[in-house]
């Protein structure tokens, strides 16, 4: 079945359609909502089907009246169609606009790129797979006005869709950060959230490349909320994230988190300085009370010099990943580059448009069978 039709726009045209109001009524709170976009040929479209149903003026449970009145897909530059599709929907929803990138840079930068083309009063960032609903982003906003707060992450109230080695590894890498690393905030990041739109923007001025997005979300709001949603299974079969990559993002945060990590170098050469100090102090006892000449201790030498050696190896690694990112600084390293248009396919120069499935009330994620899987 074809994309449900819609008056035609211009790819690369912003189509604001501004929310009406009735005199005496309350004001309606413009969304921008900014999808990255990396392998999203098979779930986008639903995605998208669901925004364009709070493109007209909604209400929330408290009172408050919010309209989504722009779509950003931010294209990543993944391995499958996902620029096709992109370039349906922006032909086929008047408020679906896609943002090109010259190669894959990651979510953060994706996201970040979108957030510098919003517009809108409120921006709300969302994943491409299915698994964020967009019927809490009211839940969102009303949070946001009864504590008067810049950003409102999602808070999930289920088991998240993945498997049970990969909840616990990104529970694990949170608790290190907020621990080990002293960075609280960390607990509470997910993808899901809400940003007022001036601090959004401004934001994605001056990030830097190496910056993790809530990590400097952290720097410039004061309050940050959070609001319980359900998670719904994705709605493809394998995950846009291996453990690499999501070992990456975890250094990422720890590099970007500030310079606990070089306090923590500190901190374990001071420590393996008393223990030599106390090894020395231990030898010079021994040779002055015992008399044997017998060479003893080798092995205990081993495993110090292998323990000293891959300490000082550590901490060199750590202080070169921190100066690589004040060099990708330094020289300009753009976080991200915008083009007009994706790179051209030569299979879709003539051929005609391949369309998808977009009927569903809601993605098959959404369904009980799916919050079960």
């Amino acid at each position: 079945m074809p994309i449900p039709s819609a008056p035609l726009s211009r790819p690369g045209t912003v189509v604001r359609v501004k929310a009406p109001e009735r005199n005496g009524s309350s004001p309606v709170h413009s969304v921008s909502v900014v999808v990255p976009v990396y392998r999203g040929e098979e779930t986008i479209a639903a995605l998208v089907a669901e925004l364009d149903r709070l493109t007209g003026p909604t209400t929330t449970a408290a009172g408050a009246r919010f309209a989504v009145e722009e779509v950003i897909l931010v294209h990543d530059n993944g391995p499958d169609r996902s620029d096709v599709v992109l370039r349906e929907l922006e032909g086929s929803f008047p408020q679906v606009r896609a943002v090109w990138l010259s190669r894959n840079f990651g979510q953060d930068a994706a996201t970040i790129a979108g957030m510098a083309a919003a517009q809108g009063d409120w921006i709300v960032t969302m994943d491409e797979d299915g698994q964020h609903d967009p019927a809490f982003i009211a839940d969102f906003l009303d949070a946001a006005l009864a504590s008067r707060a810049d950003l409102v992450y999602s808070k999930p109230s289920n088991t998240r869709p993945h498997g049970f080695l990969r909840n616990l590894t990104s529970r694990g890498a949170k608790l290190v950060l907020a621990t080990v690393f002293a960075f609280p905030d960390s607990t509470r990041f997910e993808s899901f959230r809400l940003i007022r739109g001036d601090i959004g923007r401004q934001l994605a001025e001056v990030a830097a490349n190496g910056v993790y997005l809530d990590v400097a979300l952290t720097w410039v709001v004061g309050n940050a909320v959070s609001a319980p949603v359900v998670l719904r299974a994705e709605g493809r079969e394998e995950s846009g994230y291996n453990y690499r990559r999501l070992f990456s993002l975890f250094w990422k945060m720890v590099l970007c988190s500030g310079t606990r990590g070089l306090r923590l170098v500190s901190m374990l050469g001071v420590t393996l300085a008393l223990a030599g100090v106390i090894m020395a102090a231990v030898v010079i006892v021994e040779a002055l009370t015992q008399d044997n000449s017998d060479p003893e201790g080798w092995a205990s030498i081993i495993v110090v010099m292998l323990l000293c050696s891959g300490a000082m190896l550590f901490s060199l690694g750590l202080i070169a990943e921190y100066l690589g990112v004040a060099l990708h600084i330094l020289v300009g390293k753009p976080l991200y580059l915008t083009v007009q248009s994706p790179t051209p396919r030569p299979d879709t120069m003539h051929a005609p448009a391949v369309h998808h499935r977009v009927d569903a009330a809601v993605p098959a994620a959404a369904t009980e069978e799916g919050l079960r899987a």
